[in-house]
């Protein structure tokens, strides 16, 4: 999956699903035996993603194919959920292997490899379809993946939901309330009220946590920053307008020649003009977050020297 927020909202437009699924037993009233079914494996003319299922027609299988395959022999109550139901609304930032399917509790699922089967509690009351697909909703997809998640990405499948136009805040605060007790339902609700749909990227999302989590100022994300002449020049991650402090995450893709010669252009724009910028990686990110808050809480309270005057 992406780390990109755009990225992840329009891959569902990208999807085809052009091949036919099958199980075993469809391959057997049409006449193909276990060795034929086997010899046409191995030449290419069937999908095989799960056990005892294949996928027929011309080109590859994309996603599509691959889910619509997941849901043979499965209860018809069964329907998409969690990060799959997150890919298919827009807003899968998160990587993962298996299909992840939900079911109410004590219904009995065929153990699969590559099938994730969750029993729930709480009523199906709102399965949609998306491409064809029984879905729960997309706010209760992201609660829910919200309440097991850890804090970061949490709050990235928030964003990234908001982002997409999955669905909106209040959407998300009602979901919330609709969860009661359960488990990670305290993480959910404090999250909550820190989605934004500004964010652009998972690491932007994890950055502002770390804000949050070391009681700094509440940053506005994707900053415009603008000239004299009041047109926009840039935009910074995370930022604070008053005091002129940015901050801002470098992934590999700064590292590029064509990328480093506009970021440091750039950065001397917003130097001339009094703004303090300050840049982190991954390292910093996952490994040292309390040097993060120690960076930005000296930054934002020493005094800031005049700005340079543009001529």
């Amino acid at each position: 999956m992406t780390d990109l927020y755009d990225d992840a909202a329009a891959l569902p437009r990208l999807l085809r699903g052009g091949l036919t699924a099958h199980d075993s037993r469809a391959l057997r009233s049409a006449g193909i035996s276990r060795s034929a079914a086997s010899w046409a494996r191995s030449k290419g003319r069937l999908g095989h993603p799960f056990h005892a299922t294949y996928l027929s027609g011309p080109g590859a299988a994309d996603l599509l194919d691959r889910f619509r395959a997941a849901l043979l022999g499965l209860p018809p109550a069964a329907v998409f959920t969690g990060l799959t139901a997150a890919l298919l609304y827009g807003f899968g930032v998160i990587a993962t292997s298996d299909v992840h399917i939900a079911v109410p509790a004590g219904t009995a699922v065929p153990q699969r490899r590559g099938v994730a089967a969750h029993e729930c509690v709480m009523p199906f009351d709102d399965v949609r379809e998306v491409f064809g697909l029984p879905c729960l909703a997309p706010a209760r997809c992201a609660v829910d993946l919200a309440r097991r998640l850890p804090r970061g990405d949490a709050l990235a499948v928030f964003d990234a939901a908001l982002r997409a136009g999955a669905c909106s805040a209040d959407d998300l605060i009602a979901e919330v309330g609709r969860h009661g007790r359960l488990r990670g339902i305290r993480q959910a609700r404090e999250l909550v009220t820190l989605a934004t749909p500004l964010s652009e990227c998972r690491q932007e999302s994890h950055l502002r946590l770390v804000f949050h989590d070391g009681g700094l100022p509440r940053p506005r994300p994707q900053l415009a920053v603008v000239d004299e002449w009041g047109v926009e020049r840039c935009r910074l991650d995370l930022g604070y307008e008053e005091p002129r402090v940015g901050a801002e995450y470098e992934g590999r893709s700064h590292l590029e020649r064509s990328r480093l010669r506009h970021d440091r252009e750039r950065h001397n724009w917003l130097d001339v003009r009094g703004w303090r910028m300050r840049y982190f990686t991954d390292h910093d990110l996952y490994r040292r977050p309390d040097r993060i808050v120690a960076v930005m809480r000296t930054t934002l309270y020493q005094p800031a020297a005049r700005p340079h005057r543009w001529v």
